[in-house]
């Protein structure tokens, strides 16, 4: 008897304090368990999205469908990682051109794109061309070319930080032309590339405070070319 009256009381509960009470939860996992409870908490898990500034899907086994229905319920969204954190993890081009179209997409200020094999540069085009506002990008371990770099120098001015790990189809070229427009980046990481050294030497003439590091920050390790 005292279950079910717990459970009338949970029941009575208004969207407006579930949606709360799930925005205090620390980890997308707890969020995720809570929506699929009832359509109730799952309306109210989507309504608690809206004020959050930062979204990872570490340790989740995402799809295009699902990773886009939450960014676009996240209008306030600074902070975007969608990593491949996880085997079963299936995030193509068809979800990054959902997640563009989400409403916070020029407020993104960060967007890791770590390791998703599946993306090509249309989905990183597509991505990128609208988010003005990203300072910091990790595309590594993709399979991305000149192409997605050229967008990114036309479309990210305030871009300070980008993580081109093992990127082995990006060349010389695009590095260049993503020194010479992003003005204000400080730090380019280039481990596992390849590109000539003297590439590096020229990106320093350009930007003579540019750190290059050379292993993955993804690690924690770094080193700078001189």
């Amino acid at each position: 008897m005292a279950k079910m009256e717990t459970e009338a009381e949970i029941e009575r509960l208004p969207i407006d304090l579930l949606a709360y009470t799930f925005f205090l939860l620390p980890s997308f996992r707890d969020l995720a368990l809570a929506s699929g409870v009832c359509k109730k908490w799952r309306w109210a898990a989507l309504e608690s999205l809206a004020g959050r500034k930062r979204l990872s899907f570490a340790d989740q086994r995402m799809d295009d469908e699902s990773t886009a229905r939450l960014v676009c319920a996240a209008d306030n969204l600074k902070e975007l990682n969608i990593s491949r954190s996880c085997w079963g993890c299936r995030i193509t081009d068809e979800g990054l051109f959902k997640i563009s179209s989400a409403k916070c997409i020029g407020k993104l200020t960060s967007i890791s794109l770590w390791g998703m094999a599946g993306i090509t540069d249309s989905g990183v085009i597509n991505l990128v061309s609208k988010a003005y506002s990203l300072q910091h990008l990790n595309i590594g371990g993709t399979f991305i070319t000149d192409e997605s770099l050229y967008a990114i120098a036309n479309h990210c001015p305030n871009l300070k930080t980008i993580i081109l790990w093992s990127c082995r189809q990006v060349t010389e070229s695009g590095l260049i032309a993503l020194v010479n427009k992003c003005r204000k980046l400080e730090s380019i990481n280039v481990g596992g590339m390849r590109v000539p050294l003297d590439c590096f030497t020229g990106l320093c003439i350009i930007s003579p405070a540019l750190q290059i590091k050379s292993v993955s920050q993804h690690l924690n390790i770094s080193t700078q070319v001189a």
